[in-house]
């Protein structure tokens, strides 16, 4: 048969045109197609948030739920199919998120997850950081928790002030207030809307500040960097973006630092200024954020040799 196949094989391709060895190789067998044909690792994000969704749901019994017990059952907590009805979802899709597949899922549908889970606000967070998805709707912390982070920049001896979201100075100790010139005000008086000082317009609607921080190009041309990359998960929130346009009408400068996208890290280092009262200060920055208000920024400039007895303001 081998000899008789060969024959064939030398007479065809011989013969006939358009008809080569290749063209009488076998055709190759078809392998069965998969959405996710290389299994993930047991170390990638979505595996862990398949995990993560997987024992929570086992933990939530239906009455909790609002859904009828459904009579016996093989495993304790929801079926996918009822997670899936409380999700506005398809079974499938929730397995496929389970098994750790290469779905995206969006916001909306994580919020629903975080409800449907019945989810504590740190398991929230943790749900959506898994997801690398923003929380549209990030819990507020307890009130308390504010109060414990803002008193907090009076135990500091050297300049320490508290940042928002938008950069705004929440809270900030006398020396703090001393060493920005009162952020450019008048004592410690508040505009007729009551609104806190901000940094940034600080650094760019306050001729003080050009003479005050040494190095200001520098320095303004890295804030910018630092406040895009700190408000990437809020940019299309209404305060940041009302502060921007502001800034961005207000001063030319801001607006070109702004546009050129640039992103850095909040980093720490030597900070150096020259007060019109204490002459030139250098202190080293440490920038904080309390685990209970991660919105918030916990900044001290600690004293650096011989500023230590010209940092603090006089008693």
């Amino acid at each position: 048969m081998r000899t008789l196949d060969r024959f064939l094989s030398w007479y065809k391709v011989s013969i006939y045109p358009g008809i080569n060895a290749t063209t009488l190789a076998p055709p190759p067998m078809d392998l069965p197609s998969s959405p996710d044909p290389i299994p993930p690792r047991a170390s990638e994000p979505r595996v862990a948030l398949g995990e993560f969704i997987r024992l929570h749901r086992s933990r939530i019994a239906p009455q909790t739920a609002g859904l009828a017990g459904g009579g016996r059952r093989r495993t304790p907590g929801l079926r996918r199919e009822e997670l899936a009805h409380l999700c506005g979802v398809s079974t499938t899709w929730i397995t496929w998120l389970e098994q750790g597949r290469p779905v995206a899922p969006s916001p909306a549908v994580l919020a629903r997850l975080a409800q449907a889970l019945q989810l504590a606000a740190a398991e929230r967070t943790y749900l959506f950081d898994l997801a690398g998805r923003p929380d549209p709707a990030e819990p507020a912390p307890p009130a308390h928790a504010a109060e414990a982070v803002l008193r907090s920049v009076h135990a500091v001896r050297g300049p320490c002030y508290v940042l928002n979201q938008r950069w705004d100075v929440v809270a900030a100790n006398p020396a703090a207030a001393e060493l920005f010139l009162h952020w450019g005000r008048a004592g410690d008086d508040q505009p007729p809307d009551g609104r806190p000082p901000n940094l940034l317009e600080f650094l760019f609607l306050a001729p003080q500040s050009r003479r005050l921080i040494e190095d200001w190009e520098v320095r303004a041309q890295r804030l910018v960097a630092e406040f895009r990359a700190d408000c990437a998960r809020r940019a299309d929130s209404a305060a940041v973006r009302q502060l921007v346009a502001d800034l961005g009408s207000r001063s030319a400068e801001f607006a070109r630092l702004w546009n050129l996208r640039d992103v850095r890290e909040r980093e720490g280092g030597e900070r150096r200024f020259h007060h019109p009262a204490r002459g030139r200060l250098v202190f080293e920055q440490l920038t904080l954020k309390p685990a209970v208000r991660s919105e918030y920024k916990l900044v001290m400039l600690l004293p650096v040799g011989d500023d230590l007895s010209r940092a603090a303001p006089s008693a």
